[in-house]
């Protein structure tokens, strides 16, 4: 393969696995190829990483894809012309335990990529069926097992000190060195046998800001955590920024009439009282059926999040009937133990049809909206063929402040089936949310 052709495959792949790279970028790195070394791999890694990588959180995959498209045998030298053995300086014949014990005291980048190529190659390999090979991290890993050596390389280390909590350190950081470098070459092997594009398709997750909401699991949920919080801060302060600039004070006469004495008396510029400043109230309305169950999951942790940002924040949930599920988010604490509880507890008829058109009557009999409120809808938009209540929605959104609904699904699918999306976002302005970056565009557009 072309270095022309490494690098458009390159690009695509990063693309493919949710990396935002445009036409460009693309342009960019190609730029950049020629003021280095191509024989230098890492100076390779770094002239993509500086041109294509826009947040260190795409760093991880990033060089996941590299490794498998730019792996060493492509790039000309592993460690140029002084560089280790092939085999990481280990004796075949010795114990290779005592080899890794050496590396993970003390070893270069290019010495641990070549001893866990030589493990994989005496470890990694299991027969498979026409005569092809399976290769396996986890069988070089349990052959090795190097977090069994960890007493040994304490020991002369003076013990529950600064110099073992130092030591220890060292030693981890080195054993996961090993382990990604084993990982690394075992995709390599992999690719060579199946083709790069196949095993790029599954050998990295999206960015934890484009993980698809209707697709993630509840490990998922504790990396979103931490960009939700941020996201509800700034959801807060638009809303707030909105309703300060939306809304007047009352007509403060005696002003007036003192203004109108320049014009004769009569009041050409009225003016008004400050409004009174305060946070703005919050009412969520989220569909928590079992079709949008890992939305759901998202909708409620990020409903978590706004309470500690809003002076009033009402949620209320839906199948085929309302249940308010405020009491479940208390600010402090344990998001896990609420959404268990939620699960259990809540009257929401989990296992019913959801019904958009009686979810909205029975929300709008509960008095929860007023002309303070924010009014945010989250759902897909389908009620499996139930009337909409349109007239009901209707009136939500003119006795709220605002209105919002956010769909976690692609906008292509809107309207098919038993979706309502184009009706209900005549009246509610309904936006695509699928993923962190979605949500964060549209608090941005709220300014």
């Amino acid at each position: 393969m072309s270095l022309v052709d490494r690098h458009v495959g390159f690009v695509h792949a990063l693309r493919e696995a949710g990396l935002p790279v445009s036409l460009a970028e693309g342009l960019d790195a190609a730029r950049a190829l020629r003021v280095i070394d191509l024989a230098e791999r890492e100076s390779l890694r770094a002239a993509y990483a500086a041109t294509l990588v826009k947040k260190p959180a795409y760093r991880p995959g990033f060089d996941v894809l590299f490794d498998l498209w730019f792996p060493s045998s492509t790039t000309g030298l592993e460690a140029g012309p002084s560089g280790p053995p092939r085999d990481g300086g280990h004796d075949e014949h010795a114990d290779p335990r005592e080899r890794l014990a050496e590396l993970l005291r003390d070893s270069t980048d290019a010495e641990m990529r070549a001893f866990a190529r030589a493990m994989v190659e005496r470890f990694g390999r299991q027969p498979a069926a026409e005569g092809r090979q399976n290769w396996f991290s986890y069988s070089v890993m349990r052959a090795l097992s190097p977090d069994t050596l960890m007493a040994r390389l304490l020991q002369g280390v003076t013990r529950g000190g600064l110099e073992e909590k130092t030591a220890r350190q060292r030693v981890n950081a080195n054993i996961k060195r090993f382990e990604d470098a084993v990982a690394t070459d075992v995709r390599r092997r992999i690719a060579e046998d199946s083709g790069i594009e196949r095993i790029a398709r599954s050998a990295v997750r999206p960015p934890v800001d484009q993980l698809d909401f209707l697709r993630i699991t509840r490990a998922d949920l504790v990396r979103l955590r931490r960009e939700v919080y941020p996201l509800a801060r700034r959801l807060a302060t638009r809303l707030a920024i909105r309703h300060k600039h939306g809304r007047r004070g009352r007509l403060d006469f005696r002003r007036t009439v003192r203004a109108s004495l320049s014009t004769g008396g009569v009041p050409m510029e009225p003016r008004f009282r400050p409004p009174r400043p305060h946070k703005p109230e919050l009412v969520v309305l989220c569909d928590t059926s079992d079709s949008v169950s890992s939305f759901a999951h998202f909708t409620l942790l990020l409903t978590y999040a706004l309470r500690e940002q809003f002076t009033k924040v009402r949620a209320f949930g839906f199948v085929d009937t309302v249940d308010e599920i405020t009491r479940f988010f208390a600010p402090g604490g344990d998001v896990g133990e609420a959404l268990a509880k939620l699960a259990t507890e809540a009257n929401m008829s989990r296992f019913g049809r959801t019904n958009y058109g009686r979810a909205f009557e029975e929300f709008a009999e509960k008095d929860a909206v007023g002309p303070r409120t924010s009014l945010l809808i989250l759902g897909d938009a389908r009620s499996n063929y139930q009337p909409p209540a349109l007239d009901t929605l209707k009136r939500l959104a003119k006795g709220a402040r605002h209105a919002y609904w956010l769909n976690p699904e692609p906008r292509q699918q809107w309207d098919s089936g038993d979706s309502l999306a184009t009706a209900y976002g005549s009246i509610v302005p309904m936006r695509e949310c699928r993923n962190i970056s979605q949500l964060a565009e549209f608090i941005e557009r709220l300014a």
